[in-house]
């Protein structure tokens, strides 16, 4: 068993790997890292001008100065070498996070590395987008558990009308039709933004304060997507009641309790943990018309500000890290499967 998994997390790294180096090569090949390297070199030739501004009063001789230093940065960070040269390091500066500088993003401290801007977004995203996708997931499983108990019935047909309108209804419509009712007109939630202008001081109020604030945006995100989950849930747990060993469940007399559980229930587990994980990394990735609607500072409005804005250093760390929480799902859900399907163990 555990030379398998480590089979797998080797195929995984290689994935990874490969992802990472072909996107370094696009990017190369195409001189987006080019002007990624140029617009770190500018951002701190831009700083420091000011500074050599006060020292130098010949204009002449600061721009010699600002070029000597310009030559220098530039041979630092490779941009004197050819970009397939470059690759290793590229890789390696990709994989830690090491891409400098974000352009005009910045973290609630004022900082613009991209290290720290990601490490503020992802917990905030965690709260809305993973929260809402752990409730879905929660409902789906029981409600749909329940319906294939019932296929066929009004009630079965009804929530399966309703849940592909759910699925069908854009986020960004919900999102705006919930701020009308509940933020504009009954005036029960904020309507937009994390914290209260100005926030609370004491933990406790913070948290509190954090809540009130997502409450709409996750409710958006659980009406959009809890239908689907219903649908598979109820699809999967209904082709495995039509199994042959059900039915001789069934005739041995158990009771239908320990049959949902035991004879249905744990032979779908599998496809409906591999959605739920796979579900996890797209969840961190953050819902961008959500987010955007609700003023909310996560991931995906970081992605959609980064794209508008042209933010190269930023959109590739968010590329390599969404591939990054993928893999990492990948391996964790051959390790589940280990314990849900007892044939991978043999």
């Amino acid at each position: 068993m555990f030379r398998w998994l480590a089979v797998r997390a080797a195929s995984l790294l290689l994935v990874l790997l490969t992802v990472l180096f072909l996107m370094v090569v696009v990017l190369g090949a195409t001189g987006y890292s080019d002007r990624i390297l140029q617009a770190i070199v500018s951002e701190q030739l831009r700083a420091l001008r000011e500074g050599l501004a006060q020292r130098i009063k010949d204009p002449e001789e600061l721009e010699r100065a600002l070029a000597e230093l310009k030559g220098e940065m530039e041979r630092a960070v490779g941009l004197d070498r050819p970009w397939y040269s470059r690759i290793p390091e590229t890789v390696l500066r990709v994989m830690t996070l090491d891409l400098g500088l974000a352009r005009s993003a910045r973290s609630s401290t004022g900082s613009n590395r991209i290290v720290d801007i990601l490490a503020e977004r992802i917990p905030n995203t965690v709260i809305l987008v993973t929260t809402s996708l752990l409730i879905s997931a929660a409902l789906g499983l029981a409600v749909g558990a329940w319906l294939a108990r019932r296929a066929g019935s009004r009630v079965d047909r009804a929530i399966t009308y309703v849940s592909a309108v759910s699925n069908a209804l854009p986020s960004w419509w919900i999102g705006i039709v919930l701020l009308i009712v509940f933020a504009y007109q009954l005036r029960l939630f904020p309507s937009g933004g994390m914290l209260s202008s100005p926030p609370p001081e004491d933990w406790f109020s913070r948290g509190i304060d954090v809540l009130w604030h997502a409450f709409l945006p996750v409710l958006t995100l659980v009406a959009i997507s809890t239908g689907p989950s219903i649908y598979a849930s109820r699809s999967m747990l209904l082709n495995v009641a039509q199994e042959d060993f059900v039915s001789v469940a069934r005739a041995k007399g158990l009771p239908e309790r320990a049959i949902s559980w035991r004879h249905v229930l744990r032979p779908a587990a599998p496809p409906i943990v591999t959605g739920l994980i796979l579900a996890l990394p797209a969840s961190l990735g953050g819902a961008i018309l959500t987010e955007t609607v609700f003023n909310w500072p996560g991931m995906g409005r970081l992605y959609y500000n980064a794209v508008l804005t042209g933010d190269e250093g930023l959109v590739v760390a968010l590329t390599y890290l969404y591939t990054l929480m993928y893999v990492v799902a990948r391996f964790a859900l051959e390790v589940i499967y280990v314990y849900l399907d007892p044939r991978i163990r043999v």
